[in-house]
């Protein structure tokens, strides 16, 4: 994997079917360990990265293309030591928020396997059992039609999958997420590999 600029911060891609507590998750890791925050499916809005709505799923169709082209200043510019924050020239407004002190990016989305390899430096792949994740969608108010998908792509390990074939190995990690102690023992790990990231990256 090759990188225009040497990466002093690191960015983390928290990825799982939906339902399973990304927001969540990706939230408190940015607050814990001072990262940037970018919801992906807040800039396909936000953006219009689609191609309108699936009636179906009653979900977007997403415009990969438009979204990565949306993402690749936030990705760039934000991780790369050379980086000048003040002179960006790109339209993209969340650039010109980005700041100097935080300590890099958590991506918040239910996919992955599109993304740049060279983006990211962990993969955290959240898992629960198929008992919570129907309760959660349940909740959510999702069709039938759309919790039985969702509730089948966790159990084929859909997007475990795309991960282990889209990344290197030792990047990705699948973790629990059922219970609010899983989610702190993750944010916990996190911020510990952070810490060690940092130390084992920093400038010389």
């Amino acid at each position: 994997m090759e990188h225009t600029h040497k990466r002093t911060r690191p960015n983390i891609l928290i990825t799982g079917t939906p339902g399973t507590g990304k927001s969540a998750t990706a939230s408190l890791i940015a607050e814990r360990c001072n990262m940037k925050l970018i919801s992906v499916g807040d800039l396909v809005k936000e953006y219009s990265c689609h191609e309108g709505m699936c009636d179906e799923f009653d979900s977007y169709i997403l415009d990969e293309d438009k979204l990565l082209d949306v993402m690749e200043p936030l990705m760039s510019t934000f991780s790369s030591e050379n980086s000048d924050f003040g002179d960006s020239d790109s339209d993209n407004d969340d650039v010109d928020d980005l700041d100097n002190g935080k300590n890099g990016i958590v991506v918040d989305y239910h996919s992955c396997e599109f993304f740049p390899e060279r983006w990211f430096d962990l993969i955290l792949v959240l898992r629960v059992s198929t008992e919570n994740l129907y309760d959660r969608l349940v909740k959510r108010g999702y069709s039938e039609k759309k919790r039985n998908e969702n509730m089948e792509c966790e159990i084929m390990q859909v997007v475990l999958q795309e991960a282990r074939d889209s990344y290197a190995n030792e990047i990705v990690h699948e973790v629990p997420s059922n219970t609010i102690e899983d989610m702190e023992s993750n944010v916990t790990r996190i911020q510990q590999w952070v810490t060690q990231w940092k130390e084992n990256n920093k400038k010389s």
